[in-house]
């Protein structure tokens, strides 16, 4: 039986004071973003209006009315019950938390870019107190210190809903979704991106906090074919929100570094071999299709279909695959990571020698491979802009559209690898590869399985993201770099999300690809605030954001409550 965790306060107040002062704060928090905040428009978003809000304003709106609904939703109100499950005034506090950070940023930020203090207006004085007041009144809640590992308190049964309002709850949660994966992406300046992850993170936690993840999670395992039909109807409606291919590039990369980092996930996550040079075969499969998709700049002077360049990349990784793998895999720990590191130095270094000078003429040496033509499956140009039926689709959207069905598939290539007899041996082999070996299981074997699966994967996205850079040069192939993708950034990609998870690496792949793609005012500092996050990180989450359950456990030790021992039985004496 699980003990409910006891919740108390960080700051001793009386409830109902604490109640007032977060409803208060939370209100005034509100109303301040309807005054001016600075009095020149040089800070971006034009915060300087009064009367309504605008630019980082709307997210200190956002967190304060979320703060308040919230709030509500612990007194049981009417109408708002559903949104506590728990009963817990830990998402509460959460969200004032995520409404200080943005705030304060906001303010911070103003103060630093437009030279003191001075350039605040009475409204973001008033913000600044207010938001302040709002987290003293919720820490002043009942707060529950949980360790990230212990078991939650189970929550209450639902209340019985018909099978349309659970599917249509289930639509909706994707459509809020989507609706906020494009706000963030189509943020128009860094510092509103910034304020945008603060708040999401909070928003986030709140929601685990507040049972309605579990409560959503219970309704997509009970209709898997509905939330799966859900899920890819929400991502491929994504290009239909975007004017411009401005936004949907970013979005097609970054499908290009989930997919080669799940792939690598096979490798490290499942497996458990430490690949230093993984964008090797990421680069393998780029030039391949490169050289056989009829490039101007091609020495082989060939043209393959769609279809048969695809199969191409990735037949030439596989086949990298395995002649590295076979002479290496025998090794193991550091010793491997060495090797798979100089594999990744060896394949940059010798595709900028093959210019017909340093060695045969292949690749053009440093100046790379350009001009690669669009993608064409029959009549159908990636590079012309589609109509189908009433729906006008870009050409990014088309590669974004492309590379969808591709991740789609290496999902679903992880799934049930990991879920094979062969993904419990390669689980076997990280855990102890000398007790798996005494078990009967081919270590070497199924090592170099993992190694060409993974390799095959990246060179199947390195065929995609060919043709939508349109050139490859041996500068994208790096070890560590301030732009992704890279070794360094795919390997933190798997870490930072989850090890041996799908939707981990997924995660982190998307938010080490878009946070140095929309801070450009951060272009001098990305690589010290990304070894700053992974510190971090490591120290007070090294299972990773989406960890399993396995993992999870191997990184905390487990809390034992000793149980008090029965009271005696006095003896009887006669």
């Amino acid at each position: 039986m699980t003990t409910p965790t006891p919740a108390t306060p960080l700051i001793p107040l009386p409830l109902t004071t604490a109640r007032a002062l977060t409803t208060a704060g939370a209100t005034l928090t509100a109303a301040s973003t309807f005054l001016a905040w600075t009095w020149t428009k040089a800070f971006p978003g034009n915060l300087t209006v009064t009367g309504y809000p605008g630019g980082l304003q709307l997210l200190t709106l956002t967190g304060a009315l979320l703060t308040l609904i919230q709030l509500l939703a612990t007194w049981n109100t009417p109408g708002l019950r559903w949104l506590s499950p728990t009963r817990s005034h830990t998402p509460t506090t959460y969200l004032a938390a995520g409404t200080l950070a943005t705030t304060w940023y906001t303010l911070i930020a103003i103060s630093v870019q437009l030279g003191g203090l001075a350039n605040l207006e009475p409204g973001g004085y008033l913000a600044a107190a207010a938001a302040l007041l709002t987290l003293a009144g919720a820490l002043a809640l009942p707060f529950e210190r949980r360790p990230a590992h212990a078991a939650r308190t189970p929550l209450p049964p639902p209340r019985p809903l018909p099978a349309w309002a659970e599917i249509l709850i289930i639509a909706a949660a994707f459509a809020l979704a989507l609706s906020v994966l494009t706000y963030g992406i189509g943020t128009a300046y860094g510092e509103l991106f910034t304020g945008f992850l603060l708040l999401t993170g909070f928003a986030t936690a709140a929601l685990f906090a507040a049972g309605l993840i579990t409560r959503l999670s219970a309704l997509t395992h009970k209709h898997r074919n509905i939330t799966v039909t859900a899920a890819f109807i929400a991502a491929a409606a994504f290009p239909l929100t975007q004017d411009t291919d401005e936004y949907t590039l970013i979005v097609v990369n970054i499908l290009i570094f989930s997919t080669v980092a799940l792939g690598l996930n096979v490798v490290v996550g499942l497996a458990g071999l430490l690949d230093l040079g993984y964008v090797a075969f990421l680069g393998v499969g780029a030039y391949t299709a490169a050289l056989v998709s009829g490039s101007t700049a091609s020495t082989l002077h060939i043209h393959f279909p769609f279809w048969a360049a695809v199969l191409t990349g990735a037949a030439a990784s596989l086949v990298f695959g395995v002649v590295i793998g076979a002479p290496t895999l025998r090794l193991r720990g550091d010793y491997l990571a060495i090797v798979t590191l100089g594999f990744g130095e060896i394949f940059r270094i010798t595709v900028g020698n093959l210019n017909g000078e340093s060695g045969p003429s292949l690749t053009n040496g440093p100046n790379g491979i350009p001009n690669i033509p669009d993608l064409a499956i029959g009549n159908y140009n990636f590079g012309e802009k589609q109509k189908l039926g009433f729906i006008t689709l870009n050409p990014f959207a088309n590669y974004y559209l492309l590379m969808l069905l591709v991740t789609i598939l290496v999902v679903l290539v992880f799934s049930r690898a990991g879920n094979s007899r062969i993904g419990r041996a390669w689980i076997a082999i990280r855990e102890d590869e000398t007790a798996a070996t005494a078990m009967g299981i081919n270590g070497f074997r199924l090592k170099l399985l993992a190694f060409a699966l993974g390799a095959t994967l990246a060179g199947l996205a390195g065929t995609v993201q060919a043709h939508v850079a349109y050139t490859v040069v041996p500068e994208q192939y790096v070890f560590a770099g301030p732009v992704p993708p890279n070794s360094a950034f795919l390997l933190a990609a798997v870490i930072l999300g989850g090890m041996g998870t799908i939707t981990g690496p997924l995660l982190g792949a998307a938010l080490l690809y878009l946070i140095p793609a929309k801070l450009q005012f951060l272009q001098d500092y990305q690589l010290l605030t990304f070894g700053i996050a992974l510190i971090l990180l490591m120290r007070f989450r090294p299972e990773g954001i989406i960890p399993n359950r396995r993992q999870q456990l191997e990184f905390h030790e487990p809390t034992i409550t000793a149980t008090p021992p029965a009271p005696k039985a006095e003896a009887q004496t006669s």
